[in-house]
């Protein structure tokens, strides 16, 4: 007898051998619903990003808002192909099998090594984040200084210790009401610099705005594929829904919400602001006004909710390398404690959160949310071998995020190596 869930869809447990004889339980259905499989979904789309598009827009002037959108566009698709990748084979559970369906071991490793070191990436940018903000509010009050760290260095520890506990979480029941916090933020977050620019005097400056910099362009466009980079995170929310079948009106209104609060937030910042706006727009801000300290206190919210998703992916990957005897509690958490603290190395060791996440954008998220999608579904549904208008359509998106990675790669990593 199948067992039912609250709503009466079957929750299907597939039960195979793995190479090394053991019992492989594959879940294709689990114990999430549609509003929190959503609120997962924002949570994992939206925050951190939204930071940064004032600045996006800075760079590549008003024009590049065409960009935010055709990459919202391209990679909404790209969620859906990745679905219909899970329905060709519901014996696919994560973004890496989809690689190996695909193009075998190779392709496994190739989306693994992708998916994982842009999950680190971006988690690593939270903390660099937080940093950056706590400095901005209490460095003037605050003076830390331990074993030779600065007051921002501090922070970073201060925050990943905040961080730990729940990354020890298993229950993406309970991850949802983490998410429910940063969905807030985001909200809250643009309420508070709006108020900022209407009521606290900061104002608008359109005459400082320009139409187009071709110049700043790249950096703009990466920061916009920065912001759609959750795709590895999905194959995880899908396989967790009680009904994957609505999995496709989750990613729509993810989507949709998301990219009205970006265009959103980068025309407030970009006419509050100018071209002198920050990589994050809470630096900006006057910290003795109200509505800023709403802001920042509300920034620092965004990056606690999303870093135990992000990286969850990442961790699940590593668990299951292991051998069946450390599969234990004692072991997930050694583990899980020994990649945050890797993340704040990093964030302490490469502290430029606008460069890095421009990098991240162009090379990492352009080939986890755009190429891996588009190619892996060419060759698992064998549309690649009759030229039809979904076809085409697929490889334009290949070429212009083709165009995206190169182009703007080399412009982040000359503007890391140059404050080096």
């Amino acid at each position: 007898m199948e067992p039912k869930s609250d709503d009466g869809s079957s929750n299907i447990r597939v039960c195979l051998l793995d190479n090394d004889g053991r019992i492989e339980d594959n879940t294709i259905s689990g114990p999430t619903s549609f509003s929190r499989t959503c609120l997962n979904g924002l949570n994992a789309l939206s925050g951190v990003g939204i930071l940064s598009v004032p600045y996006a827009l800075a760079s590549g002037g008003w024009l590049s808002l065409i960009f935010l959108f055709i990459i919202a566009i391209s990679t909404y698709y790209t969620s859906l192909l990745i679905q219909r990748c899970m329905d060709i084979d519901p014996t696919i559970r994560n973004y890496p099998d989809i690689g190996e369906h695909a193009f075998g071991t190779m392709g496994r490793m190739l989306v693994s090594t992708t998916m994982n070191v842009e999950l680190y990436m971006v988690v690593t940018g939270f903390l660099i984040l937080e940093g950056d903000n706590l400095q901005n509010l209490f460095g003037d009050h605050i003076q830390l200084q331990i074993f030779g760290l600065d007051g921002k260095q501090c922070f970073v520890i201060i925050i990943s210790l905040i961080i730990l506990p729940t990354v020890w979480l298993n229950n993406m029941s309970i991850l949802s009401y983490i998410s429910a916090s940063g969905v807030l933020a985001s909200i809250v977050l643009l309420a508070s610099i709006l108020w900022a620019a209407l009521f606290d005097g900061i104002g608008f400056q359109t005459s400082q705005t320009h139409f187009i910099n071709w110049k700043g362009m790249p950096t703009a466009i990466s920061l916009y594929a920065f912001c759609y980079c959750a795709h590895p995170v999905f194959p995880t929310l899908y396989t967790s829904m009680i009904n994957p079948k609505k999995f496709s009106k989750v990613m729509f209104v993810c989507f949709l919400l998301c990219t009205i609060s970006y265009a959103s937030m980068a025309i407030v910042g970009y006419l509050m602001f100018g071209p002198s706006v920050f990589s994050q727009i809470t630096l900006n801000l006057p910290t003795n006004k109200i509505s800023s300290k709403v802001a920042i206190y509300t920034t620092l919210v965004n990056p606690i909710a999303k870093y135990s998703l992000m990286i969850k992916p990442l961790e699940n990957s590593i668990e299951n390398q292991l051998p069946i005897h450390y599969k234990t509690r004692v072991c997930s958490i050694l583990i899980r404690t020994a990649l945050v603290i890797s993340t704040v190395i990093v964030a302490l060791a490469i502290p430029f959160f606008g460069y890095l996440m421009s990098l991240v954008g162009a090379f990492l998220s352009v080939t986890a949310s755009i190429l891996l999608p588009c190619l892996c579904f060419l060759k698992i549904s064998g549309i690649y071998q009759r030229l039809g208008f979904e076809q085409v359509y697929i490889v334009g998106i290949v070429i212009m995020g083709i165009a995206i990675m190169l182009v703007g790669t080399y412009t982040s990593v000359l503007q890391i190596i140059s404050h080096l």
